[in-house]
């Protein structure tokens, strides 16, 4: 096993902590202000931004932030709000797509001056552009890294 040092521990502290408070604080205002949360948030800017604005579902688990258990009920709760829609493919019975609604698209746009809000008061405006530079380079750098596969592929 690994030793971590203090100051490790303490960057992840720091991340972590500040990751949670930061969303809470977005959540809470979202909330507030009558918007969609952020885990319906993640699903629509995902099948927002994609070029048919509708994606497999296998597809959009690896784009947003949400277990694939979690991805399932969530599109199960936006599908009865009629933000999402799922649709079958052609080749594969068993696949599907989730598809953007008229309403979905909607709410992702009422949604984001809400949300850039939060981001540019709880994080943004805290942060120097040196700091926030040097945030994005070492946080890609986990985000790569951790995407070249889970523990178990790399181990075999």
């Amino acid at each position: 096993m690994q030793r971590l040092q203090e100051d490790q521990l303490a960057a992840w502290r720091a991340f972590v902590n500040a990751y949670a408070a930061v969303i809470e604080r977005i959540e809470q205002d979202l909330s507030s202000n009558r918007k969609v949360p952020l885990t319906t948030y993640d699903v629509l800017v995902a099948l927002y931004q994609s070029p048919e604005k509708k994606l497999r579902m296998s597809e959009l688990a690896g784009k947003v932030v949400i277990t694939r258990s979690g991805l399932t009920r969530v599109i199960e709760r936006l599908e009865r709000e009629g933000y999402v829609r799922r649709e079958r493919t052609d080749e594969d019975r068993r696949g599907a797509f989730a598809v953007l609604t008229r309403e979905g698209k909607r709410a992702f746009l009422e949604t984001w001056p809400a949300y850039a809000e939060g981001i540019y008061s709880y994080f943004a405006s805290v942060l120097s552009e040196e700091e926030r530079r040097a945030i994005e380079k070492g946080l890609s750098k986990v985000y790569r890294e951790a995407k070249k596969g889970t523990a178990s592929d790399r181990k075999g």
